[in-house]
């Protein structure tokens, strides 16, 4: 049997798996990114961690056919390099010829949110559609398409960045340096700071109970709260939503997909947010498109990435 080596390569901690033909790993090993320690350390310890787990799984060094890396930031997929990743302080790396030299196996690279997105379609709450547009809420706002088992990625690879769709001119300045992109309001990092600034500004929420200090409050908080039925945070997160399904209903009928699929912590504010984000998209489209396409939350968690990794390199070794 084949098996493949897949790799989440992110800003804090990098996630390692090896898994069979199917998708399903056999072992999983999680270790810290430390960007500082620089590109060849890193490659060097995701070798060591790979090889440690083909023994703790009884597989083979010479039975893993295939490595793939997910990688955040901007990748050029057909060279193996890592253009631009701003969290790991890597710029023109070229990822996959390193890992190559150090491993003796195939390696095949590609954006983070890609591998992500490419993992749920396969094997997790895409299986069955055709065209699945996947979206990670997390620390900012990403998007990415496969269609058809293909991934769609655009001019010079840019395509997915969803999270800087400029939708407020008057709003705060984005981690981009540009004012008012979408991920300023939906992201983990924008809802928290949504709750944030109207409990500063004087109005009543459990979470000016729960905290001495705003500063401390987390997406994660919001959600929770807003199930406890505190109005504030609902309203955060109906505003979230409406905002995201805004934006996806100039998406839809570009892409036209059969599913969305919300990924990420601030997928974890559930209903709360998605309702509001269907209901928003669905009146904004054409009568063709509304209410068909369907809304999943991802299924495979962390494990997404290896998944669709390992399985993406594995399809691009079949060619």
């Amino acid at each position: 049997m084949r098996y493949a080596a897949g790799v989440d390569v992110g800003g804090t901690n990098i996630e390692c798996g090896i898994l069979d033909a199917q998708g399903s790993i056999l072992l999983k090993r999680k270790m810290p990114t430390r960007p500082d320690s620089g590109a060849e350390d890193i490659l060097q310890r995701i070798t060591a961690t790979l090889e440690r787990l083909y023994a703790e799984a009884g597989v083979a060094a010479q039975d893993i056919a295939v490595i793939g890396l997910g990688i955040p930031g901007l990748v050029d997929p057909e060279v193996g390099m890592s253009l631009r990743a701003v969290n790991l302080n890597w710029i023109q790396v070229p990822v996959a010829a390193m890992l190559r030299e150090l491993t003796g196996k195939p390696v095949f690279i590609d954006n983070d949110v890609r591998m992500y997105t490419y993992g749920e379609a396969v094997a997790g709450a895409g299986r069955g559609y055709e065209y699945i547009y996947g979206i990670t809420i997390g620390t900012g706002l990403a998007a990415a398409y496969v269609q058809r088992g293909g991934i769609y990625r655009g001019h010079r690879f840019l395509a997915g960045e969803i999270g800087h769709i400029p939708v407020n001119p008057a709003g705060i300045t984005c981690g981009c340096g540009r004012t008012g992109c979408l991920e300023t309001i939906v992201s983990a990092t924008g809802i928290a700071r949504q709750a944030r600034t109207r409990i500063v500004q004087g109005e009543h929420s459990l979470l000016r109970e729960r905290f001495a200090d705003v500063e401390d409050i987390r997406a994660s908080d919001v959600s929770r709260a807003s199930r406890e039925g505190d109005g504030l945070s609902r309203d955060v997160l109906e505003r979230t939503g409406r905002e995201l399904g805004r934006a996806l209903s100039w998406v839809v009928p570009i892409l036209a997909p059969d599913v969305i699929i919300i990924g990420g912590g601030g997928a974890l504010a559930g209903e709360d947010l998605t309702g509001p984000m269907r209901q928003e998209m669905n009146a904004r489209l054409l009568q063709d498109y509304a209410g068909r396409t369907a809304i999943r939350y991802a299924a495979l968690g962390d494990d997404a990435g290896v998944i669709g990794s390992g399985l993406w390199a594995l399809s691009q070794l079949n060619k």
